[in-house]
């Protein structure tokens, strides 16, 4: 629609979750564990390429969050620069391959290696409680 602002639909929420999303397979598996983490009820995924875009509809939601759960890939560590930049500090941080998941230029990838993410986030947050 023209001249119509389009809202983002990840906006607001006390607990959030960014993902890499990168090219390869530990990017998809950071994105689907934060899928799977908002289908838990644990955090609502946001956006961060809006954060990379520097988007005050999305960095000022992250500052103000309760708890911001960032999961990257590998140590390239995208989310973590973008966040850096953006002034913003993860609560829970987790890197794909540092669960002993190997990264691969490809996209496939199995539910347990997801799993093992989530049950790594959930593990972190039990201890800051």
């Amino acid at each position: 629609m023209e001249g119509t602002r389009e809202e983002c639909l990840c906006a607001g929420g006390n607990v959030l979750v960014f993902a890499c999303s990168g090219g390869s397979n530990v990017g998809q598996i950071s994105n689907q564990a934060a899928i799977a983490l908002e289908e838990a009820g644990l955090g609502r995924f946001f956006c961060l390429a809006g954060i990379g875009g520097n988007l005050p509809d999305m960095v000022e939601p992250a500052r103000e969050a309760e708890k911001r759960i960032l999961i990257d890939g590998c140590p390239v560590s995208c989310g973590k620069a973008t966040f850096a930049r953006a002034g913003l500090k993860a609560d829970c941080y987790v890197v794909v391959t540092q669960l002993g998941i190997k990264k691969r230029h490809e996209f496939a990838f199995a539910d347990e290696e997801v799993e093992k993410v989530v049950a790594e986030v959930k593990e972190i947050l039990s201890k800051t409680e």
